[in-house]
């Protein structure tokens, strides 16, 4: 008789950004560590992209993962230009009255519940969930946290009472650099913009400590950190998509795959710019675009969709058929980690968030950082300053990155010596990774060692008054 797998629940926040790591994470437990897996959505609405990554996990994980789709909540009464980070709470603390059934039905191992699996062990929470750990502590439920950003940001998020009475005044207009504990210097401007009025103290932190400096692990004073990637999800296969098809004709590494996450968004005008940077680089790419939007970076965060409009129908006129049989536009999603794993692609344009910065290091893929929202200006500071696998292009000050300016960085990336030397580092750096994820590996002894602690049950939640790990997607 096979033995009963331990079962957890992981809690993501809305956002693809977010549930595509615990996804990810879920993934590994449930195929590699023989555990079962809740997955507990939030529903914020329709959308395509996200069901078909949780069938996909499903299937993957051959019926280990289950996904519960918690309901969806009335968020009538909060103004359209509310920041995402207080979006994403709001909708989290009204959930928590479902989530609380769900809690305790999963814990008491209520068969309507659990269905085949056991009572759960502990739950693991996105960060921007923390409200549910009041709720865990009145269960006696052990609950982890899983951070799906850097550990310099984690540990930038530690230090800011410190920086709090030690820095007055706005951090964009600082004429120095902040000093975060283990992290390289970061210009105020490149802060997360929830920090950038000293207001909004929400921003959260996944890492590679091969992507970092080790020093900024050792300094982060919580109680305990295990850096357990990078994590990046595997999905089934779809030998019928088309940009897949038109990657299988194009010659070794020569295209450049343009994408800038789920939720990022340009400007009309950055659209064009884009569009005849890209045409005038004589290069072949894949652009993956969204309608654009005037006022909003990540516009698409919530939906990945443009709402029944043709992104295609922004783009200048002529551009599609002019770049014909060398680029190809894509409206609004495409399967990025099986694009960036094909043997074609020799460059990623990303905004670095955090999950396609690991997808292109898994993959080897150097790349033109261009941060739009969130921390991905420290990203993209980290991937071409200190570990140097990424160029960066030149942002005007009226924030506009010019058509010359793009054309430069595309020839530079995919056909100059400094593009070559960025490939080389980007390979070294894959060797790496590829080495902390096998078994045996530091990756893998980290989720091996804390899965063990979810299956024989944690000694140290029994010492912690609310939150018994801190798990970073390293």
């Amino acid at each position: 008789m096979e033995t009963q797998r331990p079962h957890v629940a992981i809690f993501p926040s809305p956002g693809l950004g977010h549930l595509i790591p615990l996804a990810a994470f879920a993934q590994q437990l449930a195929t590699i560590h023989g555990f079962s897996v809740t997955f507990i959505n939030v529903s914020t609405g329709s959308s395509p992209m996200q069901d078909s990554i949780l069938a996909g996990l499903e299937q993957t994980c051959k019926g280990f993962v289950k996904s519960v789709e918690l309901p969806m909540m009335d968020m009538s009464d909060i103004p359209p230009d509310t920041g995402k980070v207080v979006q994403i709470s709001l909708t989290i603390r009204r959930s928590l009255g479902s989530l609380r059934g769900l809690l305790g039905d999963l814990f008491s191992g209520l068969p309507t519940a659990t269905g085949r699996f056991p009572a759960i062990s502990g739950l693991i929470a996105d960060p921007f969930c923390a409200d549910v750990i009041e709720l865990t502590h009145e269960l006696q439920l052990p609950t982890y946290l899983f951070f799906t950003s850097t550990a310099t940001l984690l540990s930038l998020m530690l230090h800011l009472p410190t920086l709090d009475q030690e820095i007055s005044g706005e951090y964009r207009d600082l004429d120095f650099p902040v000093q975060v504990p283990g992290c390289f210097p970061i210009p105020g401007k490149d802060l997360p913009e929830q920090l950038q009025d000293r207001e909004d103290e929400d921003p959260r932190a996944s890492s590679n400590k091969n992507l970092e400096r080790q020093e900024a692990w050792g300094a982060i004073s919580v109680p305990k950190i295990v850096p357990v990637g990078p994590l990046t999800l595997d999905l089934p296969d779809n030998p019928g998509e088309e940009c897949l098809k038109w990657l299988d004709e194009q010659p070794l590494n020569s295209v450049l795959f343009v994408c800038f996450g789920s939720g990022g968004t340009f400007t009309h005008e950055q659209m064009n710019e884009m569009a005849m940077g890209l045409e005038a680089s004589e290069q072949r790419f894949l652009w993956v675009i969204r309608k654009p939007h005037q006022t909003s970076s990540s516009a698409s965060f919530f939906s990945s969709t443009s709402n029944g409009e043709d992104p295609l129908a922004f783009l200048p006129l002529g551009f599609v058929s002019r770049i014909q049989g060398r680029g190809l536009v894509i409206p609004d999603w495409a399967p990025q980690g099986r694009i960036l794993a094909h043997s074609s692609i020799g460059g990623f344009m990303s905004h670095c968030g955090w999950n396609s910065t690991l997808e292109s290091v898994k993959n080897g893929v150097p790349m033109i950082a261009w941060p739009l929202y969130a921390e991905q200006r420290m990203n993209a500071l980290m991937l071409a300053n200190e570990i140097k696998v990424a160029l960066r292009p030149k942002m005007e000050d009226d924030g506009i990155v010019y058509k010359h300016e793009i054309e430069r960085a595309v020839r530079c990336l995919m056909e100059e010596e400094e593009g070559k030397l960025l490939r080389e580092k980007m390979g070294e750096l894959k060797t790496a990774t590829d080495s902390a994820l096998a078994k045996g590996g530091t990756s893998y002894e980290s989720v091996n060692d804390v899965a063990e602690e979810w299956r024989f049950g944690s000694p140290i939640w029994k010492d912690m008054k609310k939150v018994s790990f801190v798990v970073g997607n390293r």
